[in-house]
Parts: C-alpha cells; sequence; structure tokens
C-alpha cells in the first residue's frame, strides 16, 4: 500500500538527507515524530491551561493552518476548562473534539493531556511557575509543543528547560515559545539588517514595557490561599516569576536576539510604591535595571506597571554607524531604512508562530526555540534577582542559584505570602 506521507518530497529529501548528516539515533527519532505529527496531517491540540492566554492561544492555532482541531484540556479549576470551551466554540465549534473524558481538573490535570493518546501538539499556557514541570513532561513523552513565555521563574527552573531542550533536540520535537516578535515580519526584516551591520557594532540599547495596571480577582468566601494566589497569579513571584519576568521578557529577549547573546551581569533597582495592598500579593511595581553584555555593551531595561504613568513598550539600539528603533522597523545613520507596510505584509505574529511550528512538524524540519527563550527568561529573572537584593549579579550566580521558588508539594491547603523584598536586606541563596 502506497503511504500518502511519501508523497510529500520535502518530507522525504528531508529524512533522506538527515540519516546521514546527524546520525541513526536522532534520525529515527526524527521519522518516528514526523510518522506521529503527520499521520493525516492532522494537528491534535492538548491544551494545558485554559485561562486567557490559553483560548487565545488555540484560537491562533485554529487561524494558523488547516487541520487543526482542539481534543483535550486541563486546568486547575473546571470552570475555566468550561469557559474556555465555550469561547472557542463561538467561532470554531467544528474544531472542537472534546468529550467529558477528555477534561481533565487538577494539579495533575496536565499528566492526563499529555498522555492522552489523540494529543500530538500540546500548548503550554498555565502560569509560568509550573512550565518546567510540565515541558519536561510532554517532552519524554514525544510531543511537539508550542509554550507560553517565560518558560521558568528561578535558576533552578532554567537549569530544568535547558536539559529539556537538549532532550527535545535529540527527539527532533518541535518547539515554539511565546516570544512572537520573532515570528512577526517587520521585527525580522529589520534584525537581519542588524545582523548584517547595517548600523555597525551594537554598543548600547533601552527597552521598555511601562504600562498601567493589570486585572485583580477579589478573594471569594470559601476560596483556599492556594486558589485565592492561582486565580491571582500574576502577583506572586512563585507562579509569574514577577512582572519583569512574565511581561518584560519579551523586550529583553529583543535585545538578546540582535545581540545573538544573552547579559552576563545585572544592577537593577525598583520597588512597589502605587500597588501596595495585600490584594497584589509581594511583587513590585516598578523596575529598572543595567545589563551589561559580554563586549561591554549596555542595556537599559525598565517596566513598569503603574496606573496614571506615561506607557511605552519599544526596544532601541545604537551602533557605530547608526541607530535603530526595531519596534518602529527603522534604521537612520549610515544606511537608513524604514520598512513600507503594506496590507497583509505583516500578518498577525501570535498566528504565525503557530503557522510555522505547524509547517515545521508537519515538513519535518521541528523548530525549536526553547534556548532563546530560556536565556531570554534568565536575563529577566536576573534583574529581578538583583532589584529584590541591591546586589549585582551575574548570569553564573543566576543560572546556579539554589532559589527554589515552587513549593515542592502542591495542594489547596494554606500557602503563605513570601515578604515584600527589600533591597540591601533580602539575601539572594
Amino acid at each position: 500500500m502506497e503511504n500518502s506521507n511519501d508523497k510529500n518530497p520535502s518530507r522525504r529529501d528531508f529524512l533522506k538527507t538527515s540519516a546521514v548528516a546527524i546520525g541513526a539515533t536522532v534520525a529515527t527519532n526524527l521519522i518516528n515524530n514526523a510518522a506521529y505529527a503527520a499521520g493525516s496531517d492532522e494537528i491534535r491540540i492538548g491544551l494545558i491551561g485554559c485561562g486567557g492566554r490559553g483560548t487565545g492561544a488555540v484560537d491562533n492555532a485554529f487561524n494558523a493552518a488547516q487541520g487543526v482541531k482542539l481534543v483535550a484540556m486541563g486546568d486547575a479549576f473546571k470552570d475555566r476548562i468550561e469557559s474556555c470551551k465555550a469561547e472557542l466554540g463561538k467561532k470554531n465549534a467544528d474544531k472542537i473534539n472534546v468529550p467529558n473524558d477528555r477534561m481533565f481538573v487538577g494539579f495533575d490535570a496536565y499528566e492526563k493531556v499529555i498522555n492522552t493518546k489523540e494529543v500530538n501538539y500540546i500548548i503550554l499556557a498555565t502560569p509560568p511557575g509550573f512550565r518546567p514541570t510540565h515541558l519536561k513532561a510532554a517532552v519524554a513523552a514525544g510531543k511537539n509543543i508550542f509554550t507560553e513565555k517565560p518558560v521558568a521563574v528561578d535558576g533552578p527552573g532554567i537549569r530544568s528547560v535547558l536539559e529539556t531542550y537538549e532532550q527535545a533536540k535529540a527527539k527532533g520535537l518541535a518547539i515554539a515559545a511565546g516570544t512572537q516578535r520573532r515570528h512577526q515580519t517587520g521585527y525580522l526584516e529589520t534584525m537581519k539588517l542588524i545582523h548584517d551591520g547595517a548600523i555597525g557594532e551594537i554598543v548600547a540599547a533601552r527597552c521598555y514595557w511601562n504600562q498601567g495596571g493589570l486585572w485583580k480577582k477579589d478573594r471569594q468566601p470559601g476560596w483556599s490561599d492556594m486558589e485565592w494566589q492561582l486565580r491571582n497569579w500574576l502577583y506572586f513571584t512563585w507562579l509569574s516569576g514577577d512582572h519583569i519576568v512574565e511581561q518584560h521578557v519579551h523586550n529583553i529577549d529583543v535585545v538578546n536576539w540582535a545581540m545573538q547573546a544573552h547579559p552576563v551581569s545585572a544592577t537593577g533597582m525598583g520597588g512597589r510604591q502605587s500597588r501596595t495592598s495585600p490584594d497584589y500579593g509581594h511583587i513590585f511595581d516598578h523596575f529598572a535595571i543595567d545589563y551589561e553584555y559580554e563586549n561591554g555593551m549596555h542595556l537599559m531595561s525598565m517596566c513598569r506597571q503603574v496606573v496614571g504613568a506615561d506607557g511605552n513598550v519599544s526596544e532601541a539600539l545604537v551602533g557605530t554607524k547608526g541607530k535603530c528603533q526595531v519596534n518602529r522597523y527603522q534604521i537612520t545613520g549610515a544606511n537608513p531604512w524604514r520598512m513600507e507596510r503594506k496590507q497583509g505584509d505583516d500578518p498577525d505574529p501570535y498566528v504565525k508562530e503557530h503557522t510555522d511550528l505547524i509547517a515545521s512538524i508537519r515538513t519535518a524540519k521541528p523548530i525549536n526555540e526553547l534556548k532563546n527563550v530560556a536565556e531570554s527568561t534568565l536575563s529577566a529573572i536576573m534583574g529581578r534577582m538583583s532589584a529584590y537584593t541591591g546586589k549585582v549579579v551575574t548570569w553564573e550566580k543566576a543560572l546556579n542559584s539554589q532559589e527554589s521558588l515552587v513549593p515542592a508539594k502542591l495542594d489547596w491547603g494554606p500557602i503563605a505570602v513570601p515578604a515584600i523584598a527589600i533591597p540591601g536586606q533580602t539575601v539572594l541563596s
């Protein structure tokens, strides 16, 4: 019988050449992965984390390619699964096949989604503190992954993710991260020129994520400490990493991308001036970090979540031959350039990252963005560590930190809110 997959010349050619290029073991894994994912070429999503971002990510995947279905869902809370399913069903009921026995609730829901045999594409959209465990389990099960950023909240988590990256690479699994600027046409065109030397050597950089406040949910009667923290996960460092990690990682990632490197140290400050109520947990509301890269280049990084203050979400580079406002796709100086925008030239990057991931699976040319996002995440963690402690923190110190923020055992009982960090007094372990 003819295998329909053999009709795809790109996949056949790739497998033929890869067997020579990368060795028999990895090639076998790639073949198995391609066959598993391709089968009927249908992408069958298992969603872990059914809040707003998880719902949006599935909708993005539905719009990214043909032949995509949602087949399993998991979350700590049943109501989140139900609201997510209902929201997605408004536009794409025909793309949802999630019976009750493939809807999983609780802290172990992720394992049940990952082990669902119908699933070949995992979307990870829980709070970031859970990410290292979920990534490790999904790769161990041989599943392709779309993971939201950031991918950890502490040094032990990053070390786990870097090990998982190597395992995924050996298995030939495809992994895309939610750093969507790396799939955005304007950023891609601008970054190509930067890497080709349009502004010369980069000697300074700035990046910002300054905005107003975000949502919070008032504590309800009957909620345990754990439920209250999970439903307000933004405001607890063990769950979000603080907003420098959870949100500002996007802008730090752009500068790392431009530098093709990560910073080697951070000197930071920050505090909590406007969001002082215990309702906002124990995170800061502003950070300012001076990052230094190995070549001596300094990045000035700021992020703020303060109602009424000016907003700014951007990235800028200064080179020996000119300047680049990356988010505007604009270069000035010796080689001036600006991307002319035409309708359709810059497709939705939230959709494009799924389009690229799915294409890599179907053509057996797996992309793997896990190391890049792990390094950008650790860059942000390093900045938080410096701001919390008031000390200079090096890359090695952050990476090798023994400070594990996520509780060893997760249950619905009491969980204390950590003390608000005080620079000069808080100690980094």
